[in-house]
């Protein structure tokens, strides 16, 4: 007798009890117990080394280069946190030293570091609680395993608050000062990355011409006595091109700034700008007065890529701009109605555009869903002009 039942469904694919998240939650606290027993033991040798050596010549420098090691620790700590923890802090800005003073200011400077105290009192906090976690985890690795991820979740996220509280940046102003370092450093690339371009524009467009053009005119020199129409047909011809070659350097000159811009302001400089697009793009601007000459120059180039992205990228049939000011900000909406999916986080020039308003205290928003529309607001802190 057949006893075929027909084909016997495969049983599905056994699941992890265990996320990956959880498992590194688990390893954390693992190893808390090492890293913990490890840095108090420096902390506490070097406070005590440099304590009972402060009455001496030697102890002020014993306790500078403890607080020096100690931001080496927070930096490993802060680095472990956020392979395992997913918490990611913002380095402290790395200390400066005075370039005058000698070695008296070197250590008062270093003395005062808040940055490396808090290191340390973090250490000393996580004496008695690195142990507890290992412990608590280690049994429940064991005997409640199937409680440990809600366990390990509860216990890392006290690790992931004292991270954040006493292994972050000391205040605002700190973190304003990173990000201004940041800033400088992406203006300094934009400006090199300029200085490129225009070497590049000039070396094979103005100069590869005017090279050509000196070659034919000392060829037509020489046939000026015996030939005397192919001298003149190589003078017309250089005469065309003197004049491609002016072309190419007004072009490279508007590039770098525009003389429009500087003469009658922002709004007719868009104005010739929104001309040369080959998207017909609409301008309103609601400007009391000029801005700075750099804030100017900023809005222009910023409006100047947006509008190259559009006539680039977008497929839009019309676009507009707006411009107005409001308390201290120049605000700039640039909109089309294009298929939309611009995205500044896929090294696009809008990659370079954001870094370049954030360089200056600026900011770029951009909605810009699948199938459009896309609008782009750029914000700039308005400075009058000196």
């Amino acid at each position: 007798m057949s006893t075929d039942r027909g084909p016997v469904a495969e049983p599905a694919p056994p699941r992890a009890v265990l996320s990956g998240g959880t498992w590194r939650e688990i390893v954390h606290l693992l190893a808390n117990l090492p890293v913990d027993v490890v840095a108090f033991t420096f902390v506490a040798a070097w406070l005590y080394a440099g304590v009972l050596l402060a009455v001496t010549v030697v102890g002020l420098p014993v306790l500078t280069l403890g607080l020096m090691g100690c931001r080496q620790l927070g930096k490993a700590e802060r680095a472990r946190a956020r392979a395992l923890l997913d918490v990611h802090v913002e380095e402290p800005t790395p200390l400066r030293h005075r370039t005058h003073g000698g070695v008296g200011a070197w250590v008062w400077a270093t003395l005062k570091d808040p940055v490396a105290w808090r290191y340390a009192l973090y250490a000393t906090i996580r004496l008695p609680w690195g142990p507890f976690t290992f412990f608590v985890t280690f049994v429940a690795l064991f005997l409640a395993w199937p409680a440990l991820p809600w366990l390990a979740r509860w216990l890392t996220h006290v690790d992931r608050a004292l991270v954040r509280y006493l292994l972050a940046p000391s205040d605002e102003l700190e973190r304003r000062i990173a990000a201004l370092e940041a800033g400088r450093a992406a203006v300094t690339d934009t400006a090199s990355a300029d200085l490129r371009r225009i070497e590049r524009d000039l070396h094979d467009g103005a100069q590869a011409r005017l090279v050509h053009l000196a070659m034919n005119l000392g060829i037509a020199k020489e046939n000026l006595t015996h030939d005397p129409h192919t001298a003149a047909r190589m003078v017309d011809t250089a005469h065309h091109e003197i004049k491609l070659a002016l072309q190419e350097l007004r072009d490279l000159a508007r590039g770098i700034h525009p003389a429009i811009l500087t003469h009658r302001g922002l709004g007719p400089a868009l104005q010739t700008l929104t001309t040369r697009c080959t998207t017909p793009t609409t301008l309103h601007t609601d400007l009391p007065h000029r801005p700075a000459p750099a804030t100017e120059s900023i809005a222009y180039f910023t409006i100047s890529e947006l509008l190259q992205n559009i006539s680039k990228h977008s497929h839009a049939t019309h676009a507009h701009i707006e411009l107005w000011k409001t308390d201290n900000r120049l605000l700039i909406h640039v909109t089309d109605n294009g298929h939309g999916g611009a995205n500044p986080h896929h090294g696009t020039g809008l990659t370079g555009l954001t870094h370049r308003l954030q360089s200056v205290d600026g900011l770029l928003l951009i909605h810009s869903p699948t199938g459009g529309p896309t609008t782009i607001t750029a914000e700039l802190p308005w400075r009058d002009p000196d």
